[in-house]
This record gives structure tokens, C-alpha cells and sequence, in this order.
């Protein structure tokens, strides 16, 4: 597989927002009734290589750049929020730490299976009777050329359909330092590892989530990623880079409700003129606007850092920053465009398009990896550490 040329790239991402708008949609009619993706949905993504296109050229993908990545990304989060939630997450984590943090033995047997879903894996890092970070309880305990798992995650994405887990856990619990915890790339089918089914959610229709139990979990060796005691590292930098592939999938979803905002308006009649000539309107299309723009600087700042350097300085701060303005921006545009279309855009059917579902399925991104108060934590103690400076690749 060769890098693609700018030409077709730019085709790419047509073809994926006509894949979004068009059989995705008609795949999500039924989803919002069985939560659960069909089959057809595996299968259109990997017929449209979106579990390849964002894997380096090594292992069967298209080598595209951390830009293109997150353009892609635009593109399919117009669409249906749990396929969204999905896909956003095989554009990143899923081969991301592995490719990262995986030993070589690991990585030879295992990264070029991801480019067709022949191995997909969850991120285990959230428990029920912890915080976020190093506030983590679940144990593994070294046992000769072994590990042994004891504990519980909640609330892990994609559960339904992984074949790995990577799990954050407990290594070394007389530490108050980082290195109190490891990474592990677990097997779901290692004997003591159980997955318990989640309730339906709001939004984001048929992306499975589960929570996780280890009970005397053993695993070999050399199913740890990167050193002992690394494990918090891990996480803090793997979660940045995906904050700012949530902030991406908020502006495909943003800029989308947008256009059908401004499309409504200009239908809209009332009183002999189109509302999208009322002043009132305009304000709120303007505001829409302008940080749908914003936003896209932002993520595409982002990007080109990250090129530039993937463990860079600001590189957790600017992540941080992504995903909590692409929070405001998400909240401020849905909530115009449901003002915008009134009671017709309340409605699960609206010829526009998904304006109900949309609304509904935007309200998850709050959540996915870390809420606004931890992003504002992230961000204040960098703006602290660096006093207040920032460099921007231009």
C-alpha cells in the first residue's frame, strides 16, 4: 500500500461523507431500534478502508499524516454518533499504543491485523470506585513469567466486538509516584476475564459498552506494554492524541448541523420572508459559524504539532483545549439549530436530516475521554507550567 496522491485523498474523504450520509444512515434506522451494529456496518468499513486508511504505510495503510487522520474523521462523524464513536476510535487508540508501546514480538504478530478488523481492541481505564488517572484499583500482580489480574473497569467502549483489551492496572501499590501503574494488551478470551453488558444509551446507538471483571486474570509477559510502571504514561499520552480525534469528530458533527440549520432557514417561511432573513437568525447562524471555524483551526493547530513532534511540549495541552472547545462548540451549535428548526427538528423523522438524533448523539462527546473539568485541569496546569505560552505551527 503507497501514500495517496493530494487528488486522491480528496476523493477519499467524498467517498466517506457519501458513505456517512447515505448507507450509513440508512444502517442506523435500524440501530436506534436494536442497538447493535449489523454486520453490513463491519463490512462497509472495511470496504471503504476505514480501519486501514489511518495505520501507517508498514502495515497496510495508507501512511496518511495526523492531518488527514483527523479530516477523514470529519468526514464520518457526520454521520450515525455510535458508528462515529466506533470508528473514531479504530482511527486512533485501537492501533495507536500498540504501535506505540507494543514489543516487537507483539507488533509483528498482531498490527497488520488491524487494517481489516481481524484484531479490534477496547481501552480499559475507567473503574467504578476510582477517579481518573492514577486513581485506579484494579491489581496485576507479577507471578513468575506472568501477570495476575484482579479488579473491574466500567463503562469501556466497543466490548462487543474487540478481540484485546488494553488495560491500565496496578503494579507497584506502595508507589505514590507515576510509576504505580503498568500497561497490558489483554486477550478477552484469558481465562478469568468476563464482560458484563451495559444498559442502552442515550445517543450513539449500537456502539456496545461493558464493564469489565478480572478475577485471578493470567496473562504472560509479554502482554506488557512499554516497562513496568509506564503504565500511567501510557495512558496520559494516548488519551491526548484522542481528545483531539474527539474534537474532530465534534466539528464533522457541528459543521453538519450547520448546514442543515442554514438550510432549514432558508425554506422556513413565516410572515412572507424566509426566517433566515431575520435577524435573530442570523446572529445565531453567524455565532454557529464562527466556531465551527475556530474549532477547525484549532484541531488542524493541533495536527500539524503533533507532525511536528507526537510527545511535544504542548502537545497534552493542546488536546485538552480540542476537545473542551469542540464541548462548547457542540453545545452551543446543537442547541441553535434545535431553536432554528423548533418543533420540526424535535421530531425523530425530518426530511433535512438527523436533527433529533444529532442532538442527542453530540451529548456523549461531554464524556468520551475525560469531562470538561478534566480538560480544564490538564490545560491550567500546563498554561501554569509553560507561564502562559503557546507556539503555533503556521
Amino acid at each position: 500500500m503507497s501514500k495517496l496522491s493530494k487528488e486522491e485523498f480528496q476523493s477519499y474523504l467524498m467517498q466517506i461523507r457519501e458513505l456517512a450520509e447515505g448507507p450509513l444512515e440508512e444502517i442506523q434506522k435500524e440501530v436506534e431500534v436494536t442497538n447493535k451494529f449489523p454486520k453490513e456496518f463491519y463490512d462497509l468499513s472495511i470496504k471503504n478502508d476505514l480501519y486501514r486508511c489511518a495505520l501507517p504505510v508498514e502495515y497496510g495503510g495508507y501512511g496518511l499524516s495526523e492531518l488527514e487522520i483527523l479530516q477523514v474523521q470529519e468526514e464520518f462523524s457526520r454521520g450515525p454518533g455510535g458508528m462515529r464513536m466506533h470508528l473514531h476510535y479504530a482511527m486512533d487508540l485501537n492501533w495507536r499504543i500498540l504501535d506505540d508501546y507494543g514489543s516487537k514480538e507483539l507488533k509483528d504478530e498482531y498490527m497488520n491485523k488491524f487494517q481489516d478488523k481481524s484484531v479490534f481492541t477496547c481501552f480499559a481505564l475507567t473503574e467504578a470506585t476510582g477517579g481518573t488517572g492514577a486513581d485506579l484499583h484494579t491489581m496485576a500482580v507479577k507471578d513468575g513469567d506472568s501477570y495476575v489480574l484482579n479488579g473491574e473497569k466500567t463503562l469501556i467502549s466497543h466490548t462487543d466486538c474487540c478481540e484485546f483489551a488494553y488495560v491500565i492496572a496496578v503494579t507497584n501499590p506502595e508507589s505514590k509516584k507515576d510509576d504505580r501503574l503498568s500497561a497490558f494488551f489483554v486477550p478477552m478470551d484469558a481465562p478469568g476475564f468476563e464482560v458484563i453488558n451495559m444498559p442502552h444509551m442515550m445517543g450513539c446507538r449500537g456502539a456496545g459498552h461493558g464493564e469489565l471483571k478480572f478475577t485471578d486474570c493470567k496473562i504472560d509477559k509479554k502482554y506488557l506494554l512499554g516497562k513496568e510502571g509506564q503504565g500511567l504514561e501510557i495512558a496520559m499520552h494516548s488519551l491526548s492524541v484522542s481528545r483531539a480525534h474527539i474534537a474532530a469528530s465534534n466539528l464533522g458533527m457541528a459543521q453538519r448541523m450547520l448546514e442543515l440549520s442554514l438550510q432549514y432557514a432558508n425554506d422556513r417561511v413565516t410572515f412572507g420572508k424566509p426566517i433566515g432573513t431575520r435577524q435573530a437568525i442570523r446572529c445565531k447562524i453567524a455565532d454557529m459559524s464562527m466556531m465551527v471555524h475556530a474549532l477547525r483551526c484549532m484541531v488542524y493547530d493541533f495536527a500539524k504539532s503533533y507532525e511536528e513532534n507526537p510527545t511535544g511540549e504542548y502537545i497534552e495541552e493542546k488536546a485538552a483545549m480540542c476537545k473542551l472547545y469542540s464541548i462548547d462548540t457542540t453545545r452551543k451549535v446543537s442547541d441553535e439549530m434545535l431553536e432554528i428548526f423548533g418543533g420540526v427538528g424535535y421530531f425523530e423523522d425530518c426530511k433535512y436530516g438527523p436533527v433529533e438524533r444529532l442532538y442527542r448523539d453530540c451529548r456523549a462527546m461531554w464524556l468520551e475521554e475525560g469531562a470538561p473539568t478534566v480538560q480544564r485541569i490538564t490545560i491550567s496546569r500546563n498554561t501554569i507550567k509553560h507561564g502562559a505560552k503557546m507556539e503555533y505551527i503556521i
